[in-house]
């Protein structure tokens, strides 16, 4: 095998990849990258059997087609101290590579490319969907804060994508709070669903680009390909049943405050100081017009309280809540003003932005109340 590439181009291949190297590797393979050169078009491969990531880039000269195994950390760190310009790698026989540039060289070990685990497909049953970069992104991004962090609870530890022929819904849920982002630009002729782990989703989160259009995601019982330009993203569907979320979203919720998202966050930020370090309760005291968020915490005989003027339309109300849960919702909204929805002190309050309230709620956060003295 040997071919010229640009350095920084073979790097920004690597990065890309790299982030499906294991911390802990179950087997020395999977801490190297693996190299498949066809043509002009270099495939760089990263897996740790569980996420597979795979890049194309184009090279400057093919002198030997061939593919090879290379350890990912010491071909990441030595490139990312060249500056950019053509390098020369190539194979001598022995087992190790040489990797040329102007002034220098480099020779590392390349292991053998059959024992790289197999890249996993899709089958024949396979389903497929288009969905914008946007929208995929901006689902993540608003869900995957609110995923369990209990790893012996993988379905609870992952978002549910909800598939219907004019919307897909991304929902994640810690069994405390809920939250539902809905993309009504995806192309689907029948519905469907899949689970998808948290830790996948932030990687395909992380290498979305922003100049991408569409991303085609093609999905059978087990796997689950994110098509993303250049790059492809195989992931191992988690397996079993989402909880029927549709069945807790609080539908007929009659006291309604309407409040700046800002100065509700920083008055709850404010309180929770003050709130018990074991369970962050805090206490909303809703009267017309006026919102009272207070915390104690008797064990350090500590205490605080603010009041703000509001509006609130309904019953006076007494409420408690887990403070950081109040915290993530309002901080992962992107909007100036928010409705939050409450039936009584017993059942869940519903969180969305303002501006949505009267046409498709596109994402709102459920989160659960605590009993409150």
């Amino acid at each position: 095998m040997k071919l010229v590439v640009s350095s920084s181009e073979l790097l920004k291949g690597a990065l890309t990849v790299s982030k499906a190297i294991p911390s802990k590797a179950t087997e020395a393979i999977l801490e190297d990258y693996l190299l498949e050169l066809d043509g002009k078009t270099l495939k760089i491969t990263a897996s740790d059997n569980e996420i597979t990531l795979m890049t194309e880039i184009e090279v400057e000269n093919t002198i030997e087609e061939g593919k090879m195994a290379i350890p990912a950390r010491q071909i990441t760190e030595l490139l990312k101290q060249l500056p950019d310009q053509p390098i020369t790698i190539s194979t001598t026989g022995e087992n190790s590579f040489v990797c040329e540039w102007a002034n220098g060289d480099s020779t590392l070990p390349y292991f053998n490319p059959a024992d790289y685990p197999e890249i996993k497909t899709t089958g024949a049953d396979a389903q497929t969907i288009e969905i914008s970069a946007e929208s995929l992104l901006d689902g993540i991004t608003s869900t995957i804060y609110a995923t369990s962090d209990e790893d012996n609870r993988p379905i609870m530890n992952s978002i549910f994508f909800d598939i219907k022929p004019d919307s897909t819904t991304l929902v994640a849920s810690d069994l405390q709070k809920l939250v539902c982002y809905t993309a009504d630009d995806v192309k689907t002729e029948k519905e469907a669903s899949f689970i998808l782990n948290k830790r996948h989703a932030a990687v395909i989160k992380s290498i979305i680009s922003k100049d991408e259009e569409d991303i085609t995601v093609t999905f059978d019982n087990s796997t689950i390909i994110f098509k993303l330009g250049a790059t492809t993203a195989v992931c191992c569907r988690v397996l079993g049943n989402y909880p029927d979320y549709r069945t807790i979203i609080p539908q007929n919720n009659s006291n309604i405050l309407r409040i700046s998202r800002t100065a509700l966050l920083n008055m709850v930020r404010r309180i929770a100081v003050c709130s018990p370090k074991a369970s962050n309760h805090i206490k909303f005291d809703l009267t017309q017009g006026s919102l009272e968020v207070s915390a104690q915490d008797a064990g350090f005989e500590i205490a605080a309280h603010e009041k703000m003027a509001c509006q609130y339309e309904g019953d006076d109300l007494t409420i408690g809540f887990k403070s950081t849960h109040i915290i993530e919702i309002l901080s992962n909204l992107g909007c100036e003003e928010v409705i939050m929805k409450f039936a009584d002190k017993r059942r869940s309050a519903l969180i969305l932005p303002a501006t949505e309230e009267d046409s498709t709620e596109n994402v709102f956060g459920i989160v659960m109340p605590i009993m409150v003295r």
